[in-house]
């Protein structure tokens, strides 16, 4: 064992003869303790809302979605169909139709986003899941029916067992708007309520699905029929990678461009990820000021063991050789610090997904808080607030008038 480190250690468990440096190294400590916890634990639960909302999206997203590059809209040519349903790793696709609309449900009106999906979105999606009321389905017979959002429904008074059906209006783009009589130049499609769903508060409060084909018929445009705003991919292969890499080899299709489900939700993903650094490092700050302490037990310590250092120097230790001893010293104090707040947090992390008992209040789609337990952020915690500790530690040692034999 080097010789700064095994004095650090034996000043580290040695009985100081003023007891206040005793209780200041291990109030220290036990700061250090806690704030590393609080890291793991909320950093935990971060991860565990965000595996939550990625995985209600998902449900939602296609794995692939194909779009025009610039455009809106586009008509998908029959060599692309023909490409995809010939390439193997294409488990089923199918269009939509997407456009703002404006609904209208007894009283109750509200400018919604309408998705016409085909008869195949079922099998793709894992909307049908998330029915809070109801069940999903796009046809009764030869009658059209809808899927709308919870919070929309509830806003709307919308109920799948009430005969009054959902009127969705859209301007007619062939036909000149008359001022006399705007409604002459809408198309509108009545259709009844098969279910609600509940996915996210945003996409609750504003998405519809219906069919594609009533869909169409309310967006139809005599300039460019069969026309979509995506075509959405099920890929044999689960997974991002596997999306990934289908994507990687249709790249170069002109006029179109490939979205895996991080690129459909860019902006999302992006803004989650900066919320996560940006609440690291708010509690590593705290943890900064909490380390002041071991400024304060350290330069204690070092007028403590002045006689000590006079010794050292006598026997020929070198002023840098001293300062590393007290350095050692004060990053022992935070790394014992870190060491039980690692344990402390991850303890607690693995408790509550066992048994989940913080709960939630109120009614969420989850009772209890989500936690998810992430190898990468306890390497980012044990670096980030070991090198706090190693900073604050330094800072006494730093000034001290060599020629008197302090550090």
């Amino acid at each position: 064992m080097r010789l700064p480190l095994f004095i650090a250690l034996r000043y580290l468990f040695a009985r100081k003869s003023h007891n206040v440096i005793n209780i200041i190294s291990a109030v220290s400590a036990a700061g250090m303790a806690v704030g590393t916890a609080a890291l793991v634990v909320i950093l935990s639960v971060y991860n565990g809302f965000d595996a939550l909302v990625r995985e209600n999206l998902s449900d939602l997203d296609p794995q692939v979605r194909i779009e025009a590059r610039e455009a809106k809209f586009f008509v998908p040519s029959d060599s692309l169909k023909q490409a995809l349903a010939a390439d193997g790793r294409v488990a089923s696709w199918g269009p939509v139709l997407e456009e703002n609309v404006f609904l209208r449900y007894g009283d109750a009106q509200a400018l919604v986003f309408a998705k016409g999906v085909d008869e195949g979105f079922a099998e793709r999606s894992g909307l049908p899941r998330h029915c809070t009321a109801g069940e999903f389905a796009l046809w009764r017979g030869e009658k059209p029916l809808a899927s709308a959002g919870a919070a929309l429904a509830w806003n709307a008074g919308i109920r799948p067992q009430f005969l009054t059906p959902l009127e969705l209006w859209f301007p007619d783009p062939d036909a000149q708007i008359s001022p006399r009589n705007p409604a002459a130049s809408m198309r509108s499609e009545k259709l009844g309520v098969s279910s609600l769903f509940s996915i996210s508060a945003d996409v609750d409060a504003k998405l519809v699905i219906l069919p594609f084909e009533l869909m169409e018929r309310l967006l139809e445009s005599e300039a460019q029929p069969g026309r979509v705003s995506a075509l959405e991919l099920a890929l044999v292969e689960k997974g991002d990678r596997a999306a990934r890499r289908f994507i990687r080899d249709w790249a170069d299709t002109p006029g179109l461009v490939f979205k895996d489900r991080y690129a459909q939700h860019e902006t999302l993903y992006r803004m989650m990820r900066f919320e996560k650094a940006a609440i690291y490092l708010i509690l590593l700050f705290v943890v900064l000021i909490i380390a002041f302490n071991i400024f304060g037990a350290l330069s204690m310590l070092m007028l403590e063991k002045r006689e000590d250092i006079r010794i050292f120097a006598a026997m020929g230790a070198t002023p840098a050789l001293i300062r590393r001893i007290f350095v050692l010293e004060g990053w022992l104090i935070s790394l014992l610090g870190l060491a039980v707040g690692l344990v402390l947090g991850t303890g607690l992390v693995l408790l509550q997904q066992a048994t989940g008992f913080i709960r939630m209040p109120g009614n969420f789609l989850v009772s209890a808080y989500p936690v998810s337990l992430s190898g990468l952020d306890l390497v980012g915690i044990a670096v980030g607030v070991a090198l706090v500790g190693y900073v604050i530690a330094l800072l006494p040692t730093l000034g001290r008038d060599r020629q008197q034999g302090t550090v």
